[in-house]
């Protein structure tokens, strides 16, 4: 107490106070009159979204900070611990607040790592729903646990909500400061907005209505007279959420009871923590209707606890007055009762532990410290006993054989336990586990839905792409390339390296990704999301998977789980070479859409154009890996009546799916999936921003990876900032792919790219088919072939001409006798491609070998 106090008269005189009031410490004045305004307040902090990847980077951001001893945030903290409280708290708290632990609550509590956002709740129905914030939360705290405060805290901000918490007048500024910490985090503000934490006494009625007043969830830590005082101050309507006290036991079987390990391990639950927590043991049940078994097994088990070492902190195991009273007294009573033959009991001489057993089976609370019931219940009997008691049980820790503890599970839980664990881990938990029997963060949101109107929202796979931006920590560090991301994902431990993909090898040896499931769940549902935006109808399209399969490559399986996630039709015949047995199975299952690689389905296509042809049912094209030119694409409508024709996805192996197609997209222009990575365009010579509009390299940054730090990654593509908002309605920023920085060459001393010479054969040259270019080193010089699908319209003269022509620095290294250039017609087959993913290799460089 006197630390507090003196904290206290410490900001007096700083001309500070003990209250942290949306990101400023106040005094008591100024929060009595912000108290009077909270309904304002709040409305203001609620009219702006608080993205959950701001809570999770602030979060985690803080938590390094809290489990590193060196770092100033963890020295400022500790300054405010309260009096006696171990520094090791700290490194605990940052272990709860990291970001993997909030984001397996988010998914296990709330379904998703941003449950906020309106998606579909079945992609094949116009119904969007989302957790949202139920508005205003009041948190109530309790005077004994440092953690319990910040932490209630943290989940009203990761359901999105607006936090007025009250500490108790004894209590240290450690919330206060803790918060202070987190929200300067968030540059943004978002956080300090949302976040309010004030010091007062119980008896400061005026301020606690206040708080509650505009309330829309109160949550109260405390026993019953804590709940009662703060229900009186409830308002009609609002949720009250109680974390108030309950009771835990034990229950063992014969075969259980009589084995040494199973009563060593019931010792270290009623040890740990001296029955502090609500999880912790005071009545021991044993299976039996036996009185002398229960006299029995309490003198056995007051012998293991005699064995026992005392608490490591002895000033803590100590009750205050009140609570020794209560222990002395109910010693007493038990005592006065062995004359009726109702009890015995077995104690310490030095009164550090107690066991009394007792006849009679109604749970019966113990005062503690290590003080321990034992009493019979046969397992018939047990619903009846433990019902009337239900308001208050929490954890069943279990002993007996394995359908011993399948059968009694049931059964405790019936009877109205919340937690069940085998005896020796009452006390553990795992992230996620529902507290008392809910989960804090469905009770701190609701769950809200809008329907809308099928042929106009057909396409909006989420509604929030049509109402906000998604704005997400900017990225910051320097720039990576692959090896800077592959190399520490070798290193990645079994939780976070569960799946594996190989990358096609289209521009260099093929590498390893490394996911966790967690990851790609989210990534499956962002691509499904897309593809719903470019015009894929999981109601009525048929779809052919037609990407390659095998050797660890990605495509086939990722939307294979694509279409898994949308609830659409698939036939799963991925690429092949029995072009004949492939379009036969498409007729013959009467596909309507083609997924795959361009260039092989622009092989099967024309490998069996009479049978498509004849078949006419072909309407839709998602391709992904490569691009059709404009003269394909005539084709694939022209002769074979397709109508649409869409990226599927632009992504990588490293990183996932990055952009979308909408129906107003064309060519190579991507909206940013915004809600997973942030995207960059930087000069292709230095780290700076290129000018708007202007081509450069795409690096983005890849938020709520596991494991792995994938900022600011060069994916090796090049592309340009699509300025102004798309006419679909959608806020996500647009980008226009402009090729590879593998596909600039150079040759005989110029720079050429690849897609120059696509856009001249195509637009002047009339080429409908595929182009490879191929470089190799002669006697004399250098040698650019041009390789083009053989058709019959193919003129390799023409061609030629076209490139010189149309190609000044072509034309300029041909005529200064560097370079020889040749047209080659080939057919489509012989042209190299990816081993793995059957993707053409847009430039064969020969001249390495």
């Amino acid at each position: 107490m006197t630390q507090t106090i003196n904290e206290a008269a410490a900001y007096e005189q700083q001309g500070e106070g003990p209250h942290f009031w949306q990101g400023a410490f106040i005094g008591d004045e100024e929060a009595g009159r912000r108290l009077a305004a909270l309904p304002d307040a709040v409305g203001a902090a609620l009219a702006s979204v608080l993205e959950t990847e701001t809570v999770l980077a602030a979060c985690d951001a803080l938590a390094g900070a809290l489990r590193d001893p060196a770092h100033p945030v963890r020295a400022r903290l500790a300054a405010h611990l309260p009096a006696g409280e171990d520094p090791a708290l700290l490194a605990e708290l940052g272990g709860l607040l990291d970001r993997r632990e909030l984001t397996r609550k988010l998914r296990r509590e709330l379904g998703g790592a941003t449950p906020g956002r309106l998606d579909r709740a079945d992609p094949r129905e116009t119904v969007y729903e989302a957790w949202a914030p139920v508005g205003l939360v009041a948190h109530i705290a309790p005077g004994n646990a440092a953690t319990v405060a910040p932490l209630s805290i943290v989940e009203g901000l990761l359901a999105g909500n607006v936090n007025v918490l009250k500490t108790s007048s004894a209590d240290s500024l450690f919330t206060q400061h803790l918060m202070a910490e987190l929200a300067a985090l968030d540059p943004g503000g978002a956080l300090a907005a949302r976040v309010i934490v004030l010091r007062f006494p119980s008896s400061r009625q005026e301020w606690l209505r206040l708080m509650c007043a505009p309330a829309d969830a109160v949550a109260v830590w405390g026993g019953e007279g804590a709940v009662e005082g703060v229900a009186a101050h409830v308002p009609a309507g609002c949720r009250l959420v109680e974390w108030g006290h309950r009771i835990s036991f034990a229950y063992l079987t014969a075969d259980a009871w009589s084995d040494a390990g199973t009563l060593d391990a019931l010792a270290a639950d009623v040890c740990l923590h001296e029955q502090q927590a609500c999880s912790s043991p005071q009545v021991v049940y044993l299976d039996t209707g036996d009185e002398g078994e229960v006299f029995a097994f309490a003198e056995r088990f007051a012998a293991v606890l005699a064995a026992r070492p005392p608490a490591a902190d002895a000033s803590s195991a100590l009750p205050d007055p009140a609570e020794a009273a209560e222990v002395t007294t109910t010693e007493l009573v038990a005592r006065l009762e062995e004359h009726l033959g109702l009890t015995r009991v077995f104690a310490a001489p030095d009164g550090s532990w107690r066991v009394m057993a007792d006849t009679r089976s109604p749970l019966t609370a113990s005062p503690l410290h290590r003080s321990v019931w034992v009493k019979p219940l046969p397992r018939e009997r047990l619903i009846a006993t433990l019902r009337p008691m239900r308001r208050y049980l929490q954890t069943a820790g279990l002993a007996g054989s394995t359908t011993d503890i399948a059968e009694l599970s049931r059964t405790v839980l019936a009877a109205g336990v919340t937690r069940v664990t085998p005896v020796g881990a009452m006390l553990e938990s795992y992230a996620g586990e529902p507290h008392d029997g809910v989960y804090a963060l469905q009770r701190y949101s609701r769950r809200v839905a809008v329907q809308a109107d099928p042929a106009r929202f057909a396409t909006t796979a989420c509604l929030d792409d049509l109402a906000r931006p998604v704005v997400l920590p900017p990225p910051a560090g320097p720039l990576l390339g692959k090896e800077d991301v592959q190399a520490p994902a070798r290193e990645l431990g079994r939780a976070d390296a569960e799946l594996y993909f190989r990358s096609g090898g289209s521009t260099g040896a093929p590498a390893l990704s490394v996911f966790s499931y967690d990851d790609y769940d989210t990534q499956m549902h962002a691509a499904a999301r897309g593809l719903l935006a470019a015009g894929y109808d999981p109601v009525g399209d048929r779809t052919a998977n037609l990407f390659y399969c095998g050797g660890m490559y990605g495509s086939f399986i990722s939307f294979f789980s694509v279409l898994e996630r949308l609830g659409g039709v698939q036939l799963p015949l991925s690429a092949g070479p029995d072009h004949r047995a492939t379009a036969q199975a498409l007729v013959d299952h009467g596909a309507d859409t083609l997924f795959g690689m361009p260039s092989y389905l622009w092989q099967l296509l024309h490998a069996e154009a009479d049978a498509l042809r004849a078949y006419g049912g072909l309407r839709k094209v998602f391709y992904g890996g490569e691009h059709f030119t404009e003269e394909q694409r005539h084709t694939l409508r022209e002769e074979f009546g397709i109508e649409t024709i869409r990226s599927i996805t632009y992504g990588s192996t490293d990183l996932g799916p990055l952009g979308y197609q909408c129906t107003e997209s064309s060519g190579g222009v991507h909206h940013l999936h915004a809600d997973l990575h942030t995207m960059e365009i930087v000069d292709l010579a230095e780290d700076r921003p290129v000018a708007p509009g202007e081509t450069g390299r795409l690096v983005f940054s890849t938020h709520a990876r596991r494991g792995q730090q994938l900022g600011r990654y060069l994916i090796g593509d090049l592309g340009r900032e699509v300025p102004g908002r798309c006419p679909c309605g959608r806020h996500a920023p647009r980008f226009e792919l402009m090729g590879r920085t593998g596909d600039v060459m150079r040759v005989a001393t110029y720079f050429l790219n690849h897609r120059r010479f696509l856009a001249l054969a195509g637009e002047q040259g009339g080429l409908r088919g595929e182009l490879q270019i191929r470089l190799d080193r002669t006697e004399a010089r250098e040698r650019l072939t041009v390789r083009v699908e053989q058709t019959p319209s193919t003129d390799p003269e023409r061609l030629r001409e076209v490139f010189l022509t149309g190609y000044p620095e072509l034309r300029s290294a041909v005529s200064e006798c560097l370079l020889d250039l040749v047209v080659e017609p080939v057919a489509g087959p012989s042209l190299h491609r990816s081993p793995t993913s059957g993707k053409l290799l847009a430039v064969v460089d020969a001249r390495r070998h």
